[in-house]
């Protein structure tokens, strides 16, 4: 009965926005829009960005629903103007890109980091408890955010946070395992850097004789990926490797990582020689043959890694770099031992 009923207000929550966002699609389709383009271009403009808005936002202001999810359906509206209406019928949808949608963005943003600062001051009273930023923003983000946001928004947020904020060095604890300082992986990331902001000068120098905009495009989106890296590069200074209970924490830093209960580890191969390249066989490093390894677990059941974006692997053997990799095997071989 319950679940019937929720379904029935689900329906209506989700129903009634969509409703009135199809009845402006069908308007912006009907020879009564071609005789009075200006006037319902204005109101079917006002009516995707103003009142589908307000009119999900009272269905769910009793709810337990985030009020945040009130942003998908101000992208939707801004889309779908975008879409059914005359570019020279867009002077008010422009005017909400330029002026508006960024104070939106910028809420979502301050929205989010209110809410991982709360987490931090939570974890700060329970020092029992390991801490990562990483994985603290993406549990935040999923209460508050719709999950289709969550991955890209948080990729973006500590990309800038470990490149340019966390910068305060911390002591490695004992059950932390780096993997970066012999690896060689720095090295490259930084090569990649410096490659990055030679070519753009060159290009940029090339392109702006025949066009300008091309020029400051490819600039930008140069710039964007140097910053990036950089971002990518100090993550995995700032989170190692973590056994913590009876879990091990594989990371690569917000690249690429994997969490495997340790039960389902059934070896550890202390190698660095080439392994059997099939689907149940990867890398924990997303630059794969680039990067040597020293360590391979094998399972004994499937686990699925995480890389960038949220793409998802399922893996049996995973090859990875650990400096410390003898300590590494005989933490995890203490613990199988312990509770065999």
């Amino acid at each position: 009965m319950n679940k019937t009923l929720n379904l029935q207000k689900n329906l209506i929550i989700f129903g009634v926005p969509f409703l009135i966002i199809g009845l402006m699609v069908l308007i912006s389709k009907s020879s009564i829009f071609a005789s009075n383009t200006n006037n319902l271009s204005i109101g079917i403009t006002f009516d995707l960005l103003l009142t589908v808005p307000i009119v999900y936002f009272l269905l769910i202001r009793k709810t337990t629903i985030a009020k945040i999810t009130i942003i998908p359906f101000l992208i939707i509206g801004v889309v779908v103007c975008t879409l059914i209406l005359p570019q020279e019928n867009q002077y008010y949808l422009n005017f909400f890109k330029t002026w508006l949608f960024p104070i939106v963005e910028l809420f979502i943003l301050s929205f989010v980091l209110y809410h991982v600062r709360k987490a931090i001051k939570h974890y700060k009273l329970n020092k029992n408890k390991s801490f990562d930023f990483f994985t603290t923003l993406k549990n935040t983000s999923r209460e508050i955010l719709p999950k289709g946001i969550v991955i890209p928004i948080v990729t973006e947020i500590a990309v800038f946070y470990y490149g340019f904020i966390y910068w305060k060095k911390r002591p490695l604890k004992h059950n932390e395992f780096t993997y970066h300082k012999n690896s060689g992986t720095i090295t490259l990331l930084i090569a990649i850097i410096f490659i990055i902001a030679i070519e753009t000068f060159v290009l940029h120098t090339l392109l702006e004789k025949w066009n300008s905009i091309a020029a400051w495009g490819l600039t930008f989106l140069s710039i964007y990926s140097g910053i990036q890296c950089f971002g990518f590069l100090k993550s995995m200074l700032k989170r190692p490797i973590l056994i913590d209970n009876d879990r091990l924490y594989l990371r690569y830093g917000i690249m690429s990582e994997s969490t495997i209960h340790l039960k389902n580890i059934d070896s550890v191969e202390l190698s660095s020689k080439d392994y059997e390249r099939n689907k149940a066989s990867i890398k924990l490093s997303i630059l794969g043959e680039l990067e040597s390894h020293n360590v391979i677990i094998h399972l004994k059941e499937e686990n699925t890694i995480t890389r960038l974006y949220g793409i998802k692997r399922k893996y049996k053997n995973l090859a990875l770099y650990v400096d410390d990799n003898v300590a590494f095997k005989n933490r995890i071989a203490a613990y199988k031992a312990k509770h065999e």
